[in-house]
């Protein structure tokens, strides 16, 4: 036997047949915590060998007591079948020194708690220490203990929880100031100001205060802006710049500012009629005179409802709009210029962003995700396709602890979790597989259900505090928690 032989039984990796290819691994990780000794020089493996087996070498390499599974890249892609098959797969020869790199595989986020709600959850969103609204806020503060969950529902009603499934405060109904038909989107735009929207045409801009025993709070309207003349179904927010983006069934995508004296007045066609049941009740209560502004600017470009806008993640001046009529469309929100189209195959849903990457996600109606490169030098409309859901995508989120990590909600009423790494390439290009899948926790009373009929998921918050905020149909918030899922790992440029 050579002395890489020997070193591979020694390993406690299986002998290679005399017929079986070998190759030279290099392994290496980033975490100090499972690296192999400094002198650990390539190593000769069977070409057979897949994930489990490369486990188990690594595992023996590191005389571990207890084995811990790992997970295999090579040129930042996941392995996810034999060496060989990958070799053959990408014209690699057998006599190349692969370098290998290994990282720790976790558990599926594991489910924590689940708040019942009294009709459907259509929007949510946290406020922890890490969240973005306690981030943009000078001097804002959530220590431990003290996160937050807001909620929107049908029932027309935005919602503070704590994280003991106890609902600390509730926004005023319909004849005292609050949204007069269901709630579709809600943000935290700070720890004491929440943006809302719905299905009554209107955006909405409230302040959140709570007692100093933190046990109860109040939502008290502070804008109503109009301008939409269709359900309002996603908005997004910058705080730093005082900025909001709506997405309307109207076809449009508005622009507004959260600051009353920047705002213009509201147009008076689309005002409610001061012959209105809500209108009459508001005059006979002296106590409710919330000031009504109008949008900075209406963008006009799509051709069917707009499912979701965001501001782009390094710079607030630009935003993206995802739209029924197949097209992400990029904005210049300084001069409203429509700066580009992409036309996808289906209808667009929603929309994240993953600015390492220079990528946008887009969830579509026929059930998978595909990743748009926006910048002009893009050649092609979709860099890859996330497949794995069986219903429509409707939500989207980032993971934040990771630059790869993505989680979408679907009407099949599960979320997945997606590492852009891992792909395989088939007759579509580049196609992504998602690593974990979170079903409703409401399922397994019933087992039944098909293709996520009364389980739909709505919306969905990844926070690095809380964990993964999921709600839907169901009238559930379900809350599932789980540490570093996907392994971090520097983009290369």
């Amino acid at each position: 036997m050579t002395e890489e032989q020997n070193n591979l039984v020694e390993t406690g990796a299986p002998a290679p047949q005399e017929s079986q290819r070998q190759v030279r691994l290099r392994l290496t990780t980033r975490d100090a915590e499972i690296s192999l000794p400094e002198n650990t020089g390539p190593i000769l493996v069977p070409t057979g060998l897949r994930r489990y087996a490369l486990s188990t070498l690594v595992n023996n390499l590191l005389t571990s007591e207890k084995p811990i599974p790992f997970e295999f890249l090579i040129n930042g892609t996941y392995l996810r079948t034999s060496i060989d098959e990958y070799l053959t797969a990408n014209g690699i020869s057998a006599e190349t020194t692969l370098d290998v790199e290994y990282v720790r595989a976790l558990i599926p986020p594991l489910h924590v708690a689940s708040f019942l709600h009294d009709d459907w959850v259509s929007s949510v969103d946290v406020l922890s220490s890490t969240s973005p609204a306690a981030n943009w806020a000078s001097g804002a503060q959530v220590n431990a203990g003290q996160e937050r969950i807001l909620s929107g529902s049908y029932d027309g009603l935005l919602r503070i929880w704590n994280m003991s499934s106890e609902t600390i405060a509730v926004s005023p109904s319909a004849a005292d100031g609050g949204h007069t038909a269901a709630v579709k989107s809600v943000k935290m735009l700070s720890p004491h100001q929440i943006v809302s929207s719905g299905l009554d045409r209107t955006v909405r801009l409230w302040k959140y205060s709570e007692s100093d025993d933190g046990f109860s709070g109040t939502i008290s309207p502070q804008i109503e802006f109009y301008g939409h003349k269709a359900s309002v179904d996603s908005v997004a927010v910058h705080a730093p710049s005082n900025r909001i983006l709506s997405a309307s069934a109207d076809h449009s995508v508005g622009f507004w500012s959260t600051k009353k004296s920047e705002s213009p007045a509201a147009p008076t066609e689309l005002l409610p009629s001061s012959a209105s049941r809500s209108s009459k009740r508001r005059k006979l209560n002296s106590s409710v005179n919330t000031p009504q502004r109008g949008p900075l600017m209406l963008f006009k470009a799509h051709t069917a409802p707009v499912s979701g806008a965001i501001f782009d993640a390094r710079d607030s001046t630009v935003g993206y709009s995802t739209s029924w009529d197949h097209s992400l469309r990029t904005w210049d929100l300084v001069t409203g210029a429509l700066v580009d189209t992409r036309t996808a195959s289906h209808s667009l849903l929603s929309v994240a962003h993953l600015a390492e990457l220079s990528l946008l996600a887009a969830g579509t109606s026929a059930r998978h995700i595909t990743l748009i490169d926006p910048r002009a030098s893009a050649t092609t409309v979709s860099a890859m396709t996330l497949r794995g859901h069986t219903n429509a995508v409707v939500c989207l989120a980032r993971d934040p602890d990771s630059t790869y990590g993505l989680i979408s909600g679907s009407h099949d009423g599960t979320c997945r979790i997606w590492d852009v790494r891992s792909t395989k390439t088939d007759k579509d290009g580049v196609v992504g597989e998602s690593i974990y899948s979170l079903p409703r926790k409401s399922m397994e009373s019933d087992a039944k259900r098909v293709g996520g009929e009364g389980v739909k998921v709505f919306d969905v918050c990844w926070d690095k505090t809380v964990g993964i905020v999921s709600v839907g149909e169901d009238k559930m918030i379900q809350i599932n928690r789980g540490q570093g899922v996907i392994p971090q790992q520097t983009p290369s440029k």
